[in-house]
Order: structure tokens, then sequence, then C-alpha cells
């Protein structure tokens, strides 16, 4: 998260976080020898925010650009189902706004409908943490769906690089990044579709 937050924040804009219950978000990848997160963590305003998050009730998806769903494998069980999340980032894409995810992030668009009923992945270049890198660190077993998987059963054209790769694939509104290394340039990428 705290790499799209600083290509953002350096650009000028304003970020609020929302949580499923909103108040402290869990925190996944603390490493503060990472100069960016150590930036993010100790930016007092920032801190604060991501320290008492909002509800989903009390986000206004009309006041919004973009919504950006961080990863970490929490992810994979408190996104992929909350209905309230996926309704303001359904609202946000129908209202031409940018929806996009890094790692197990796109776990939060896996069940995101549009008001045409399709799925908002169903016919577009997405990607994800890949089968091969939940594998890799040995938790195929433990997560409750394989993400790559699930993003292709609802229509998702999944595409990937080698494990650990940066990798981001952008198509029409949608960013998505496959893993830790690729959410600077996840960043990068939603802020040139912000500038047009």
């Amino acid at each position: 998260m705290a790499h799209p937050w600083e290509v953002l924040h350096n650009a000028g804009y304003e970020i609020d976080f929302v949580s499923p219950q909103g108040g402290k978000a869990p925190v996944d990848g603390f490493n503060l020898e990472d100069t960016v997160n150590k930036k993010f963590w100790e930016d007092k305003k920032y801190r604060t925010k991501i320290e008492n998050t909002m509800k989903p009730n009390e986000v206004k998806p009309k006041e919004y650009a973009a919504i950006f769903y961080a990863g970490g494998h929490g992810a994979m069980w408190d996104l992929a189902d909350n209905k309230d999340l996926a309704k303001i980032a359904q609202e946000i894409y129908e209202n031409n706004g940018i929806v996009s995810a890094v790692c197990h992030g796109p776990a939060g668009l896996v069940n995101i409908k549009l008001n045409n009923g399709k799925y908002l992945v169903d016919g577009k270049k997405i990607n994800a943490f890949t089968n091969e890198e939940e594998t890799a660190v040995k938790l195929e077993s433990v997560v409750p769906f394989m993400l790559e998987t699930k993003l292709i059963e609802h229509g998702a054209i999944f595409e990937k690089s080698g494990l650990w790769q940066e990798h981001v694939t952008v198509d029409q509104r949608v960013v998505t990044g496959q893993n830790p290394q690729s959410a600077h340039a996840v960043g990068e990428a939603i802020l040139k579709l912000l500038k047009k």
C-alpha cells in the first residue's frame, strides 16, 4: 500500500482508507527498512488515517476517482466476499473511475459485478499473485481459493510473469499488479490514468 500511496501522494492526491469494519487496519509486510514504508509510517496524518480507517458506509463513491485494494494474504478472507466494498468499487468504476489492486488485493475484485450483471474482471486482462507464487510460499492449501484460478473462472484474461517479477496490467480502467514487487508500478499506472 505504501508504494502506490507515495506515487499518488507525491502527485498531490488525497488518499483515504477504508476497511471492512473500519478502525485500525491490520498491517502485513511491515518492513521499516523499506524507505517508502518508513516514510508512510512516519507521516503523522496518514498513520492516523490507517489506524482509523473509514467504514464502508462512510464512503461516498462519487467523491473518489479511484479505489485501490492493497495486498496481503488477509485480503483473501476479508475482501473477496465483502459486498459493501464491492459496491463502492462498482460505483467508482461505473462513474468512470479506476479500480486497482496489487498482489492478493485482486481478491477484492473477484466478485464485483457491474450493473449489466457481468463480473468486473470478465473479458479484461488482469493479473494478481499467481498460483505458482502461492505454491512457492507454501500457502496453496491455506488460502480459501487460488486467486489466479478464481479470476479466470470469472472471465479474466490472466497475465503473469515469473516468480516475484514486476508485472502490471492495465485494461480500460482496471489496474492490477502481480506481487509486492509490482506495487510502485501500479501506483504509476494509476497516476497515468488519473492524468487522462
